[in-house]
């Protein structure tokens, strides 16, 4: 199908990063003297704002402590930068096909400001994005309040739009207000969890995800 707006989830839909994130987070925590978490605890809450992963990983956490955390998790993870071949094989060329074609393309993601520009620039796919929003300047997902913004930032409906991400956070935040999703299988989530929530499709490949987008 041919949709007019397209938007991406960024960390484990356009690149390749949950376990940079997961082992950042976990450094950070067991740093502070904060216990360690299950490997798929970390990557469970990929997706969501820094403050709603934290306090479903630590719940109770002071602010003070949450403070810390991010710090320490910051640290780690901006030692090292999204570079182009961070990028799942073959998402650059969806991205710049859709603008080819005339898409609306975006970004919704629960990276922070701070954490997505520096990635836009270094990865090369900024230049394909018409517009992008962050979990902390608007609410974290899977508050649908990211894709109202972005739709009316393009004058849009939900229904000329799809949301396509790796997280049931992603598709969930599509699903309350009737947008049609997308789930790609090479990130956090997989094709049973993805499946709940009622997506179009659920992709395992960057070829079937062209197909679902009539690229």
């Amino acid at each position: 199908m041919t949709y007019k707006v397209v938007i991406f989830d960024w960390d484990g839909t356009l690149v390749d990063s949950v376990e940079h994130i997961a082992g950042s987070l976990h450094q950070a925590a067991v740093e502070l003297g904060f216990p360690a978490r299950e490997r798929e605890a970390y990557r469970d809450i990929i997706g969501l704002g820094m403050v709603e992963a934290l306090e479903a990983l630590y719940p109770g956490i002071s602010r003070e402590e949450m403070q810390a955390i991010r710090e320490g998790y910051a640290r780690y993870f901006f030692a090292r930068k999204t570079m182009p071949q961070n990028v799942f094989d073959g998402m650059a060329d969806v991205v710049a096909d859709l603008k080819l074609d005339s898409r609306l393309v975006a970004v919704a993601t629960g990276k922070s400001r701070r954490g997505l520009d520096p990635a836009l620039v270094s990865s090369g796919l900024g230049p394909h994005f018409d517009v992008t929003r962050c979990a902390d300047e608007t609410r974290s997902k899977p508050d649908p309040r990211m894709l109202m913004e972005i739709l009316e930032h393009f004058e849009a409906e939900p229904s000329d739009a799809v949301m396509i991400g790796d997280t049931r956070y992603d598709l969930d935040m599509a699903r309350r207000i009737n947008m049609p999703a997308i789930g790609v299988e090479w990130g956090v989530h997989k094709r049973d969890e993805l499946g709940k929530y009622d997506p179009v499709c659920v992709t395992s490949s960057v070829r079937e995800l062209r197909q679902a987008l009539g690229l």
